[in-house]
């Protein structure tokens, strides 16, 4: 596929929905959607690297993903620990570099083994950068800041005056790495679901009616194609 390379997006940001109701669809497990979507994903993200995207950003595992069934939670949990461990060795292979993006004091031991694991072996890669939103919760992160700048303002260390949106942005995540030009969802759904709040203010929304396991790259084509439809003012005229 051939796009402009001048209004190429440098960040796509994927809400990856639709797994569980995928598998029910199908009669089987709700595991059975996550282990597919897994698939997906791997899939998606080797051709992001191919076309020449800098970072693509994806929801995992939201905090309010712990409200789901225990069996459910410990099922997803054991297939994302299975997978960072498995795909670390590939995405090295591939020039990927991993981050994760989110709470991991939260997660057991081993989770953030494998995710040191994974993001130190991967971290001088020059290709995507391929974040994993991992018990992230946008309102959650922008609180996390909050108390961070708070208290090295009690500590003397910052002034108020010096509070602006780029100092805010470095006690972020995604410090370092520019906003998302373009946010995908699958299943149909239309909402962000605490998606990062602060880093879309101006990012473009694509709603796909496709559950994520069907997800392909024709897919990513046919949005970066919409997404190069589009004139992006930023509250200009």
């Amino acid at each position: 596929m051939q796009f402009k390379q001048e209004d190429m997006p440098k960040h796509i940001a994927i809400i990856m929905d639709g797994n569980r109701r995928w598998a029910k669809a199908k009669g089987m497990p709700v595991s059975y959607g996550h282990k597919e979507g897994a698939k997906t994903l791997e899939k998606i993200v080797r051709y992001a690297n191919k076309i020449g995207l800098k970072y693509i950003t994806v929801y995992a595992f939201s905090t309010e993903n712990w409200k789901r069934a225990e069996d459910e939670v410990k099922s997803l949990m054991l297939l994302l620990q299975n997978y960072l461990d498995d795909y670390s060795k590939r995405a090295d292979t591939e020039n990927i570099k991993v981050k994760i993006l989110g709470d991991i004091t939260a997660l057991s031991s081993g989770m953030q083994k494998s995710i040191n694991k994974c993001m130190e072996r991967t971290k001088d890669n020059t290709g995507v950068t391929f974040n994993i939103a991992l018990n992230y919760g946008g309102r959650d992160e922008i609180v996390k800041a909050v108390r961070e700048i708070a208290s090295k303002v009690k500590e003397n260390e910052i002034e108020i005056k010096e509070i602006n949106e780029d100092l805010i942005g470095n006690y972020l995540y995604t410090k370092g790495e520019p906003d998302p030009d373009l946010l995908i969802r699958t299943s149909g759904e239309q909402r962000l679901s605490n998606f990062l709040p602060w880093q879309l203010v101006y990012t473009e929304f694509l709603f796909v009616d496709k559950n994520w396991p069907d997800f392909t790259e024709e897919d990513i084509d046919n949005a970066i194609i919409e997404y190069q439809k589009r004139t992006r003012k930023f509250g200009a005229n």
